[in-house]
């Protein structure tokens, strides 16, 4: 296998990572994810790659402080909608933190690489049903302005894959597991059957790219002689992070891979 084909997969994902049309940047990973699963591209891993500072996105939506994003009251469509339209945008950001993963850090196992894509696939299917389900409303993904969270954590980590996988997946993407049941339980009682159905897929689905995103924390760890939960808790003072905060939900919690010894120890934590 030459050179030229080993960087082929990383290249893929690069170009979808810098993608700003959605559309495209959606089938650009479905296309990729169809590449690897009939073999007729090349996992590469040694090369690294000019990975940007800023994902490519849409002109819209608006970026404002988190403070600004507006929060209505879920009982009309219009507030129905902005919930959509936050959701989709963490999506569409967790499909940029995929794609980042694989093209921003080279030198890994081939399984990590298919494991992302894995991930960057299912996000791009989660922002296609909350998009659709936002137009049902009436609305369409840039109509509300958004925040940027998810990509500054990105940034902040882009220099070190443990610090990616330590931070992002175990904290911010492991909050949605937590928050996840009280939506669509709030959804249920308005009588929004459909959007709550699309938020059983995406709990179902993010359960499992948690339990990526542990996997491959404590991988790197061991390959580093570092004992995982104490470089968790340096990681979260280094980068100025707290740690993950309750309530939980212990149940997809322990599905995605955090033991109850070390939920056991966050909840010390955020007593003390």
């Amino acid at each position: 296998m030459n050179q030229g084909t080993r960087q082929e997969f990383r290249a893929a994902a690069l170009a979808a990572l810098i993608e700003c049309d959605q559309r495209i940047k959606c089938e650009l990973v479905a296309a990729l994810w169809q590449a690897h699963q009939s073999h007729t591209i090349s996992l590469s891993v040694e090369t690294n790659l000019p990975a940007p500072e800023i994902a490519g996105r849409p002109a819209r939506p608006e970026l404002v402080h988190p403070a600004r994003v507006p929060k209505r009251r879920l009982g009309s469509a219009a507030g129905r909608a902005a919930l959509l339209h936050a959701l989709a945008h963490i999506e569409f950001n967790a499909i940029n933190l995929a794609l980042d993963a694989i093209a921003r850090f080279a030198d890994l196992p081939a399984a990590y690489y298919a494991d992302w894509l894995h991930v960057a696939s299912e996000e791009a299917h989660h922002f296609q049903l909350l998009l659709a389900r936002l137009r049902d409303l009436g609305q369409d993904y840039g109509d509300f302005p958004a925040h940027e969270g998810l990509w500054e954590a990105a940034s902040k980590t882009r220099h070190d894959v443990l610090a990616r996988m330590g931070l992002v997946p175990r904290i911010l993407e492991a909050r949605g597991l937590d928050v996840t049941p009280g939506l669509q339980q709030r959804l249920r009682e308005v009588g929004d059957e459909e959007s709550a159905a699309i938020l059983d897929i995406i709990l179902r689905d993010e359960i499992g790219h948690v339990a990526i995103g542990n996997r491959w924390f404590e991988h790197l760890c061991e390959v580093r002689g570092l004992d995982p939960a104490d470089q968790f808790l340096a990681l979260c003072r280094a980068h100025g992070v707290k740690t993950p905060q309750p309530p939980f939900n212990m149940q997809a919690r322990e599905a995605a891979g955090f033991s109850p010894a070390e939920l056991a120890r966050f909840l010390t934590l955020a007593a003390s």
